[in-house]
C-alpha cells in the first residue's frame, strides 16, 4: 500500500490489485485493515482506529483511492459522491473492434445481487461515462475514462455491452483467460477538501499503470 497523501482528515493511498477494499468472505488481507494498521502504528493510536470507507474499487482493480479519518470528513466526501462532484478517472485496456477515438456512453445499469453481475437494463440506474483513446495496438486500445456516475462494474459493463470488453475481465470478457489481470486502474480522483474546501487532485502516476500496450 503506497501512501500518496495524508492529513488529519484524509488518507489517500494507492490500492494494490487483487486486494479487497474491506474484509470479505475470503478473509484475505484487505485495504481498510491495512490502512487502519498504518494509522495506528504511525500515530501510536490506542484502541480502534476510525477510518471511513467512502468509495470502492473492485477487488481486481488497483490505483488511487481515499479514506476519511473523521466521521465529518466521511459524511462530506460521501455527499460529494452523491452529488457527482467527486471526480474519478480510470485507465483501461479494451478490445478495439473499431472503437471511436472518443465518445460518451449513456445506459441504465441493473445489478443482480445473487450473481454480483451487472447488465444494461431500462429498469436500472443511470450510468454515464466519457472516454478518449490514448493508444492503439493489435486490436487493443488504451483509454482514459472520465466517470460521470459511479455505478458498480460500470466501466466494465458499458464497454463490454458495446463489444469492447476490458482485457483480462473474467466476468464480462468471454475471451479472458483464467489468471489474467483485468486491465483497469484508478488513475485520478479529485474532490473538495472536507474542511477547507480546497480542490484536491491525486494521481496514480501513469508509469505505475501496469497494463500498457
Amino acid at each position: 500500500m503506497k501512501v500518496i497523501y495524508e492529513d488529519n482528515h484524509l488518507l489517500v493511498v494507492e490500492k494494490p490489485v487483487n486486494v479487497p477494499m474491506q474484509e470479505d468472505s475470503s478473509k484475505d488481507e484487505d485495504l481498510l485493515s491495512l490502512a487502519k494498521a498504518y494509522i495506528k502504528e504511525k500515530y501510536q493510536k490506542p484502541g480502534d482506529v476510525y477510518l471511513g470507507l467512502v468509495h470502492r474499487l473492485d477487488r481486481p482493480v488497483g490505483g488511487v483511492c481515499v479514506f476519511a479519518r473523521t466521521s465529518k470528513a466521511a459524511s462530506r466526501l460521501s455527499d460529494q459522491i452523491r452529488k457527482n462532484t467527486f471526480h474519478k478517472e480510470y485507465l483501461a485496456v479494451v478490445e478495439d473492434n473499431g472503437l471511436k477515438d472518443s465518445d460518451r456512453f449513456e445506459d441504465r445499469l441493473l445489478k443482480d445481487p445473487k450473481t454480483n453481475t451487472v447488465r444494461v437494463d431500462p429498469k436500472g440506474k443511470e450510468a454515464i461515462l466519457d472516454y478518449e483513446v490514448l493508444k492503439r495496438k493489435d486490436n487493443l486500445a488504451l483509454v482514459k475514462v472520465d466517470l460521470q456516475t459511479g455505478r458498480p462494474h460500470q466501466i466494465r459493463v458499458q464497454f463490454s455491452s458495446r463489444n469492447h470488453p476490458l482485457w483480462g475481465d473474467q466476468r464480462y470478457n468471454k475471451k479472458a483467460v483464467i489468471g489474467q489481470q483485468i486491465a483497469l486502474w484508478s488513475h485520478l480522483i479529485e474532490f473538495d477538501h472536507p474542511t477547507t474546501g480546497e480542490k484536491m487532485t491525486f494521481i496514480s502516476e501513469t508509469d505505475r499503470y501496469p497494463f500498457d500496450i
